[in-house]
This record gives structure tokens, sequence and C-alpha cells, in this order.
């Protein structure tokens, strides 16, 4: 009997480009929605987000204190209590050594600009001029400049209330995360329990290594410029070498800010030439960080290619500025395991995951 059927309208490939783009808008409005609701409900979903980036870093501690028989609470408290000992020693380091030298690099910048103002300045153009004009201005805009005080009081304290709340998320994280793996089964439908569960644990591992990558590459990094800083004498050493090591966690953004600080304050204290030197320094820190620490470890822990790093901190920081920048890479690390995951089980539907683990 033959089949009477009419022929397809369209070719087969064009059937499979259209079914392609069906699913691509799917994606990215259910994406775009997504990002509008994290933007309009920020105040609980950065703490949140925050609380999961540090319970993928302190998670190994917390498991080593518990199997040292240490009850689960205390361990997640006493790894809480380090954590505020480690960050809140490296910010007064950090701006302790910068209070010291703010005047200096203060005068230096003043130097500078003077001499720039001496030889390529437009003529009547001075700093006094400046000076003159910004009293002028402040004057004019009091008003606003005060509005902005007081809006600027107000980011800083919802700032200090999120990084509490986000704290207290990873005491709880850390104290709960062996129940982790049956809360999240008992969410989805009983049929699709274990491909979510798998997808979740190569999202965490994701996360988990782009961070334990990160905090090696970045003790390194501060102990290299640590070391050169303090050879070179310069001033505030160990604070600056704090600086690195904080800002590490932001991909190419953070080493800048904090390299271009160095050299500021060796030149306000040790000179131009001394600042040529520390500049090599960073200089070459960074190449090694890039053509050494990061093949060696990063690849080991996520795989992504700079131009997807890149393009990730640039879209965070579109929607979320520095803290946008700050989870980029570990987020986008968390949706390329994902990913990796569908595609083998979509490339081999007969492979039997692999049993659950508590994230």
């Amino acid at each position: 009997m033959q089949d009477s059927s009419p022929p397809p309208l369209l070719p087969e490939s064009v059937r499979r480009l259209a079914a392609w783009c069906a699913v691509a808008l799917l994606v990215s409005g259910v994406g775009y929605v997504g990002i509008l609701l994290c933007v309009q409900f920020r105040a609980a979903v950065i703490p949140v987000l925050l609380a999961l980036l540090g319970t993928a870093l302190l998670l190994p501690l917390h498991r080593r204190l518990v199997r040292a028989g240490v009850q689960r609470s205390l361990s997640a408290g006493l790894t809480c209590v380090a954590v505020v000992a480690v960050v809140g020693g490296a910010v007064y380091i950090v701006v302790s050594a910068l209070i010291d030298s703010g005047d200096q690099i203060i005068a230096s910048l003043r130097i500078a600009a003077r001499d720039l103002t001496r030889h390529f300045g437009a003529a009547g153009t001075s700093l006094d001029d400046i000076a003159g004009n910004a009293r002028e201005l402040l004057s004019k805009f009091g008003g606003t400049a005060a509005s902005g005080v007081l809006s600027g009081v107000s980011v800083v304290g919802q700032a200090i209330a999120m990084a509490v709340l986000a704290l207290l998320l990873v005491f709880f994280f850390l104290r709960d995360s062996d129940r982790a793996a049956d809360t999240l089964r008992g969410l989805v439908p009983p049929g699709s329990g274990e491909t979510v569960m798998a997808m979740a644990r190569r999202a965490f591992q994701a996360v988990e290594g782009f961070m334990r990558g990160t905090t090696f590459i970045a003790l390194i990094d501060a102990l290299c410029i640590t070391v050169g800083l303090l050879v070179l004498k310069v001033p505030g050493a160990v604070g600056l070498g704090a600086l690195v090591f904080v800002g590490a966690y932001i991909p190419y953004l953070g080493a800048f800010i904090s390299g271009t600080v160095a050299v500021l304050v060796a030149l306000a204290d040790r000179g131009f030439v001394i600042a040529l030197w520390v500049l090599g320094v960073v200089l070459a820190v960074q190449l090694l960080e890039g053509h050494v620490l990061q093949p060696m470890i990063q690849s080991r822990t996520v795989q992504m290619h700079p131009a997807v790093v890149m393009l990730a901190i640039t879209a965070g920081a579109s929607v979320a500025g520095i803290v946008g920048m700050l989870m980029a890479v570990p987020l986008t690390a968390a949706a390329v395991g994902v990913l990796s995951e569908l595609r083998r089980r979509h490339t081999a539907p007969g492979e039997q995951a692999p049993p659950p683990v508590s994230p």
C-alpha cells in the first residue's frame, strides 16, 4: 500500500533549523525573564549567590572538620568565623596601607598634574583654576552632592546587610550540605530526579573548582608581588599583597586595579625608577599567571576560553556591576557544566548516571 500523504512543505534541513530557532528563542526568553526577576529581587538573590560561592570554597574545610569529629553546626560556625577573620584582616591591612600611603599618592599625582599642566596645558589653566572651578561647582551643586552622600551611605548599609545575610546563609548551607541532595531530589518529579541531581552536581563541581583554582592562583600572585614589593622596599607591601589576593577573584579588572595601586604607592614613596620596577614585577606575575598557573590549575577545574570569560564579565557588569563581575565567571562555569552533562546524557542515553553524592 502506497503512502498517499502529501510531501512536506519544507525540506528537512529547514525544519531542523526552525526547531533549533524555536528552542533558542524559548531558552532566551526564559533566561531574560529570569534575569529580570533576579534584578528585581537582587537584595535576596545576591546574598544567595555569594553564599553559594562561599560554600563552594569552604566546603572542603568544613568536611575536614566533620571527619575529624567536630559537630556539624560547630564546624560550620568555626568555618564562618575563620572566613570573617581572614577577610576582615585582609581588609584592615589593605585600608591601613592605603591610608598610610594616601598622602604620598595624592602628592605624587599633584606633582604629575602640575608638570603636565605646565608642559601641555592650555593657556591660563592651572591647578588653582581647577580648584576655583571645583569650589564654584560645589557651591552650585551642594544639594546634589549631599544627596549623593546620603545615597552612598544607604548603599554601604545595604551592602553590609547583604554581606551579613550571605554569611548566615553560608553557615546554613555548610551545616545542611549533607541533606542538600535529598532536598533537591524531593523538589523535582520522580522521573527526572537523577538527571537534575547530575546537573546540579556538575554545576557545583564547576563552581567549586573555579573557586579553589582562583584561590590558589590568587595566593601565589599575592606572595610573588608581596616578595617583590618587600625587596624593592615599597611601604605597605603586605597590604598591597592582600589587595592583589582579593582582586584576583575579579578576573582582569581586579589584577589591573591592584597592580595600579601598587605602582602608585611605589611612585609616591620610592620614585619613578622603583615604580617602573614594580610595574615590571606586576607584569611578570601576570605573565606567570596567564601562561603557567592558569593552564596548569584552572584547566583541571574549569575549562573556558578567555573570550568566554571576558564576555561573561562584560555581561555580568552590565547586569549587576561589580557583584556581577565577581559572579559572572563561576555562574558561566556552572552553566557550562550543566550543558556538558546534558550533552553527555543526550549522546549516550543508555549510560547509567553516577550515584548521587551530597554536594
